[in-house]
């Protein structure tokens, strides 16, 4: 769980209204009236309605942006990727905070916010036909347990596996961020800290989801933002545990991998490649055995898992998941403490 995005939630008063009101005329135009009035369906348009047709790109990309203050470049990077067109920015709350932002960033035929609260929302043939037509796609921060109980299974995921399928730039941020993986932290019983989460790994609030989206190149790996500011590798190495926890049985630890975001940061990847835009660092986490000790009520011991911190100008390879200018150090859990191979013993 985590409200990413610099304050984007959207604006109050009479611009809003107003806004409304010019899309309520579009849509009055368009002949799907019963958008306007809905309750669990906001939408917002900056730029054209029409729809703007452009050639697929040739290969997936994704952006993974850690929250807090967002990434000016790699938000640049997607519509570069895409050569254009319309983006979408796809959220469960909150408003056109995005819209303005995107838009005069210039590149782009309109921006469109679809604030999508229900699953029967989800189910709009309107909604589906927006996504449909993206040539971008970009999830808010927020709540995940959200996107997790409101969008999975429903119609609006399976158009943003068609999208990416087609190649489309997706990304998210924060919330947005958590769900891009294979394996999620669902958030459906609240967050939770690093210091909980060692303490018990079968706390009710780890919650790990699969079966939502899974972004190219994510296969087997679970994504958590907000890492430095907010203290997480505690309980992302938490999550990576009850990965390959023989009790759990989803993985074994050959085949499960953990990347973690600095705030004000964004990984962005192209085909499997992936480099580092603004200010923080990514962290790239593969265990080497499965844990010693992970159990209900019992603090996590889970030992010699392998990290590679990306801070500068280098890149990672996910497919080798091997990078160049990372630093590599190990962390370990032992009895619910973390532990460094780094001098010091910094976690980070």
């Amino acid at each position: 769980m985590g409200y990413g995005g610099r304050s984007r939630g959207g604006l109050s008063g009479w611009p809003v209204r107003a806004a409304r009101w010019m899309v309520l005329a579009w849509l009055l135009a368009a002949g799907v009236a019963a958008q306007a009035a809905r309750t669990d369906l906001d939408y917002y348009l900056t730029g054209s309605a029409a729809d703007a047709v452009r050639a697929a790109p040739a290969t997936p990309s994704t952006v993974l942006m850690g929250g807090g203050p967002d990434v000016d470049d790699a938000f640049r990077w997607m519509i570069a990727k895409a050569g254009g067109g319309d983006f979408v920015v796809l959220r469960a709350s909150g408003a056109d905070g995005y819209n303005q932002y995107l838009y005069d960033m210039g590149g782009v035929d309109s921006v469109e916010t679809l604030v999508v609260k229900s699953r029967a929302a989800a189910a709009d043939p309107f909604v589906i036909e927006r996504v449909e037509r993206a040539e971008m796609i970009f999830i808010a921060g927020g709540d995940q347990s959200d996107y997790i109980n409101l969008w999975k299974g429903t119609p609006l995921q399976a158009a943003i596996e068609r999208a990416m399928a087609r190649n489309v730039p997706i990304g998210g941020t924060s919330a947005g961020l958590a769900v891009m993986g294979q394996f999620d932290f669902a958030a459906l019983n609240g967050t939770i800290d690093s210091a909980r989460a060692l303490g018990n790994p079968y706390d009710k609030r780890v919650t790990i989801d699969q079966g939502f989206i899974t972004a190219s190149s994510l296969a087997g790996v679970i994504a958590d933002a907000h890492l430095d500011a907010r203290d997480r590798m505690g309980r992302l190495l938490t999550f990576l545990a009850r990965m390959v926890n023989p009790g759990d049985g989803w993985l074994a630890p050959a085949a499960a991998r953990a990347i973690g975001v600095d705030v004000e940061t964004a990984l962005v990847i192209d085909n499997g490649k992936a480099a580092r835009l603004g200010v923080g660092a990514a962290y790239f986490l593969k265990p080497t055995i499965a844990p010693t000790v992970c159990a209900p009520k019992q603090p996590l011991t889970f030992r010699n898992v392998l990290v590679q911190r990306l801070s500068g100008d280098g890149s990672f390879d996910l497919g080798r998941w091997q990078g160049r200018g990372t630093l590599a150090y190990d962390i370990s859990a032992e009895a619910g403490v973390l532990l460094s191979s780094q001098d010091g013993g910094s976690i980070y």
